[in-house]
Protein backbone atom coordinates (compact mmCIF):
# COMPACT_ATOMS: atom_id res chain seq x y z
CA UNK A 1 0.00 0.00 0.00
CA UNK A 2 1.04 3.32 -0.95
CA UNK A 3 1.74 5.90 2.33
CA UNK A 4 0.41 9.27 0.80
CA UNK A 5 1.74 12.68 2.44
CA UNK A 6 1.19 16.18 2.72
CA UNK A 7 4.54 18.28 3.50
CA UNK A 8 3.68 21.72 5.67
CA UNK A 9 6.01 23.83 5.95
CA UNK A 10 6.29 27.66 5.01
CA UNK A 11 10.32 27.02 3.35
CA UNK A 12 9.69 26.13 0.15
CA UNK A 13 13.34 25.14 -0.39
CA UNK A 14 12.69 22.59 2.40
CA UNK A 15 9.16 20.93 1.22
CA UNK A 16 11.72 20.51 -1.85
CA UNK A 17 14.33 18.55 -0.31
CA UNK A 18 11.85 16.43 2.02
CA UNK A 19 10.40 15.85 -1.54
CA UNK A 20 13.42 14.63 -2.83
CA UNK A 21 14.30 12.01 0.06
CA UNK A 22 10.77 10.74 0.06
CA UNK A 23 9.97 10.39 -3.74
CA UNK A 24 13.25 8.36 -3.70
CA UNK A 25 11.29 6.03 -1.42
CA UNK A 26 8.78 3.14 -2.93
CA UNK A 27 5.64 2.89 -1.40
CA UNK A 28 5.19 6.79 -0.78
CA UNK A 29 3.91 9.26 -2.49
CA UNK A 30 3.91 13.16 -1.69
CA UNK A 31 0.08 14.33 -2.83
CA UNK A 32 1.26 17.91 -2.08
CA UNK A 33 2.32 20.54 -0.14
CA UNK A 34 1.26 23.39 1.81
CA UNK A 35 3.37 26.85 2.86
CA UNK A 36 1.08 27.38 5.87
CA UNK A 37 -1.31 25.89 8.43
CA UNK A 38 -4.59 27.20 7.16
CA UNK A 39 -3.38 25.58 3.57
CA UNK A 40 -2.50 22.41 5.38
CA UNK A 41 -6.04 22.12 7.34
CA UNK A 42 -8.39 22.39 3.83
CA UNK A 43 -5.47 20.49 1.70
CA UNK A 44 -6.01 17.42 4.55
CA UNK A 45 -9.39 17.90 4.35
CA UNK A 46 -9.34 17.43 0.34
CA UNK A 47 -6.13 15.05 -0.03
CA UNK A 48 -6.64 12.98 2.57
CA UNK A 49 -3.26 12.12 3.07
CA UNK A 50 -2.22 9.16 5.79
CA UNK A 51 0.35 11.48 7.20
CA UNK A 52 0.60 15.22 6.84
CA UNK A 53 4.65 15.63 7.47
CA UNK A 54 4.30 19.78 10.04
CA UNK A 55 6.41 22.09 10.51
CA UNK A 56 5.46 23.64 13.70
CA UNK A 57 6.03 27.68 13.54
CA UNK A 58 4.69 29.59 10.17
CA UNK A 59 2.86 32.53 9.70
CA UNK A 60 -0.66 32.44 10.14
CA UNK A 61 -1.86 29.61 11.69
CA UNK A 62 1.02 27.17 13.18
CA UNK A 63 2.11 24.04 13.10
CA UNK A 64 0.30 22.89 16.27
CA UNK A 65 -3.14 24.57 15.82
CA UNK A 66 -3.52 23.30 12.50
CA UNK A 67 -2.68 19.68 14.03
CA UNK A 68 -5.51 20.26 16.60
CA UNK A 69 -7.83 20.86 13.73
CA UNK A 70 -7.27 18.50 11.55
CA UNK A 71 -7.33 15.71 14.51
CA UNK A 72 -10.62 17.64 16.02
CA UNK A 73 -11.61 17.45 12.06
CA UNK A 74 -11.76 14.12 12.37
CA UNK A 75 -9.77 13.20 9.79
CA UNK A 76 -7.84 9.69 9.42
CA UNK A 77 -4.70 11.57 8.80
CA UNK A 78 -2.16 11.17 10.97
CA UNK A 79 0.31 14.49 11.69
CA UNK A 80 4.40 14.19 11.98
CA UNK A 81 5.57 17.30 13.25
CA UNK A 82 9.16 18.05 12.62
CA UNK A 83 10.62 21.27 14.21
CA UNK A 84 14.07 22.91 14.27
CA UNK A 85 13.47 23.81 17.80
CA UNK A 86 14.46 21.00 20.49
CA UNK A 87 12.27 22.46 22.82
CA UNK A 88 9.75 19.98 25.41
CA UNK A 89 6.98 22.68 25.21
CA UNK A 90 6.54 22.08 21.34
CA UNK A 91 6.16 18.11 21.95
CA UNK A 92 4.10 18.81 24.53
CA UNK A 93 1.78 20.77 22.28
CA UNK A 94 2.07 18.54 19.75
CA UNK A 95 1.31 15.62 21.75
CA UNK A 96 -1.62 17.56 23.17
CA UNK A 97 -2.95 19.08 19.69
CA UNK A 98 -2.96 14.87 18.48
CA UNK A 99 0.13 14.68 16.63
CA UNK A 100 1.55 10.81 16.59
CA UNK A 101 5.08 12.14 16.22
CA UNK A 102 7.72 14.71 16.95
CA UNK A 103 10.92 14.54 15.18
CA UNK A 104 13.82 17.71 14.56
CA UNK A 105 14.08 18.52 11.15
CA UNK A 106 18.00 17.73 11.10
CA UNK A 107 16.64 13.51 11.81
CA UNK A 108 18.79 11.12 8.69
CA UNK A 109 16.14 10.52 6.10
CA UNK A 110 16.64 6.88 6.97
CA UNK A 111 14.83 8.12 10.35
CA UNK A 112 12.54 10.15 8.76
CA UNK A 113 11.17 7.36 6.42
CA UNK A 114 11.43 5.03 9.12
CA UNK A 115 8.89 7.81 11.12
CA UNK A 116 6.49 8.15 8.28
CA UNK A 117 5.53 4.18 7.96
CA UNK A 118 5.33 4.08 11.50
CA UNK A 119 2.72 6.71 12.05
CA UNK A 120 0.93 5.68 8.95
CA UNK A 121 0.05 2.07 10.59
CA UNK A 122 -1.23 3.92 13.38
CA UNK A 123 1.76 4.07 15.88
CA UNK A 124 3.16 6.59 17.36
CA UNK A 125 7.44 7.27 17.34
CA UNK A 126 7.56 9.33 20.60
CA UNK A 127 9.88 7.13 22.51
CA UNK A 128 7.88 5.58 25.77
CA UNK A 129 10.13 7.48 28.48
CA UNK A 130 10.05 10.28 26.43
CA UNK A 131 6.32 10.76 26.59
CA UNK A 132 6.37 10.06 30.43
CA UNK A 133 9.13 12.96 31.11
CA UNK A 134 7.01 15.36 28.69
CA UNK A 135 3.75 14.62 30.71
CA UNK A 136 5.50 14.81 34.01
CA UNK A 137 6.79 18.08 33.11
CA UNK A 138 3.88 19.59 32.32
CA UNK A 139 1.01 17.82 33.73
CA UNK A 140 -0.27 21.02 35.50
CA UNK A 141 -1.43 22.47 31.77
CA UNK A 142 -3.82 19.42 31.88
CA UNK A 143 -7.33 19.81 32.04
CA UNK A 144 -8.23 18.33 35.10
CA UNK A 145 -5.45 16.70 35.72
CA UNK A 146 -4.75 14.66 38.98
CA UNK A 147 -8.70 14.34 38.99
CA UNK A 148 -11.33 11.44 38.20
CA UNK A 149 -13.44 13.36 35.63
CA UNK A 150 -13.53 15.01 32.45
CA UNK A 151 -13.74 12.96 29.07
CA UNK A 152 -12.48 9.81 28.95
CA UNK A 153 -13.78 8.70 32.21
CA UNK A 154 -16.81 6.86 31.41
CA UNK A 155 -14.71 4.53 28.31
CA UNK A 156 -12.18 3.84 31.57
CA UNK A 157 -15.50 1.66 32.72
CA UNK A 158 -15.38 -0.51 29.19
CA UNK A 159 -11.78 -1.33 29.87
CA UNK A 160 -11.26 -4.70 31.51
CA UNK A 161 -8.92 -5.41 34.72
CA UNK A 162 -6.01 -6.61 32.79
CA UNK A 163 -6.73 -3.70 29.97
CA UNK A 164 -6.55 -0.83 32.76
CA UNK A 165 -3.71 -2.70 33.86
CA UNK A 166 -1.97 -2.47 30.67
CA UNK A 167 -2.97 1.05 30.33
CA UNK A 168 -1.31 2.23 33.50
CA UNK A 169 1.56 0.69 32.09
CA UNK A 170 1.77 2.64 28.47
CA UNK A 171 1.65 6.00 30.67
CA UNK A 172 4.35 4.91 32.40
CA UNK A 173 6.50 4.66 29.91
CA UNK A 174 6.78 0.88 29.19
CA UNK A 175 7.11 -0.54 25.84
CA UNK A 176 4.85 -3.62 24.93
CA UNK A 177 8.03 -5.76 25.51
CA UNK A 178 8.27 -4.22 29.39
CA UNK A 179 4.77 -4.84 30.10
CA UNK A 180 5.27 -8.48 28.60
CA UNK A 181 8.03 -9.32 30.91
CA UNK A 182 5.93 -7.72 33.94
CA UNK A 183 2.81 -9.09 33.29
CA UNK A 184 3.97 -12.56 32.15
CA UNK A 185 2.03 -12.62 28.87
CA UNK A 186 3.73 -12.11 24.93
CA UNK A 187 4.10 -8.89 23.29
CA UNK A 188 1.59 -10.22 21.31
CA UNK A 189 -0.87 -10.36 23.78
CA UNK A 190 0.21 -6.69 24.98
CA UNK A 191 -0.23 -5.83 21.09
CA UNK A 192 -3.59 -6.89 21.26
CA UNK A 193 -4.62 -5.25 24.84
CA UNK A 194 -3.49 -2.02 23.64
CA UNK A 195 -5.41 -2.04 20.57
CA UNK A 196 -8.67 -2.83 22.17
CA UNK A 197 -7.87 -0.15 24.35
CA UNK A 198 -7.32 2.57 21.39
CA UNK A 199 -10.50 1.28 20.39
CA UNK A 200 -12.93 1.52 23.61
CA UNK A 201 -11.31 4.42 24.28
CA UNK A 202 -11.96 6.17 20.77
CA UNK A 203 -8.07 7.25 20.66
CA UNK A 204 -5.32 7.50 18.11
CA UNK A 205 -2.06 6.11 19.82
CA UNK A 206 -0.90 5.13 22.82
CA UNK A 207 0.39 8.37 23.35
CA UNK A 208 -2.70 9.79 23.27
CA UNK A 209 -3.21 6.97 25.89
CA UNK A 210 -0.88 8.12 28.11
CA UNK A 211 -2.22 11.79 27.90
CA UNK A 212 -5.70 10.91 29.02
CA UNK A 213 -4.16 8.49 31.71
CA UNK A 214 -2.71 11.62 33.12
CA UNK A 215 -5.70 14.24 32.25
CA UNK A 216 -8.19 11.99 34.56
CA UNK A 217 -5.47 10.82 37.38
CA UNK A 218 -5.07 7.28 36.49
CA UNK A 219 -1.56 7.94 36.47
CA UNK A 220 -0.10 11.16 38.71
CA UNK A 221 3.16 12.52 37.89
CA UNK A 222 5.77 12.11 40.38
CA UNK A 223 6.56 15.50 42.27
CA UNK A 224 9.67 16.14 40.58
CA UNK A 225 8.11 16.21 37.41
CA UNK A 226 5.21 18.20 38.33
CA UNK A 227 7.49 20.96 39.27
CA UNK A 228 9.54 21.09 36.50
CA UNK A 229 12.94 20.50 35.78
Amino acid sequence: MTIRVLLVDDQALLRKGFRMILEEESGIEVVGEAPDGDVAVAMTHDLCPDVVLMDVRMPGMDGIEATARIVDGGAASRVLILTTFDQDEYAFAGLRAGASGFLLKDVPPAELIAAIRVVAQGDAVVAPRVTRRLLETFARHLPDAGTDSGSGVSELKELTDREREVLVAVAEGLSNAEIARQLFVSEATVKSHVGKILTKLGLRDRVQAAVLSFQVGLVKPSRRGASGR
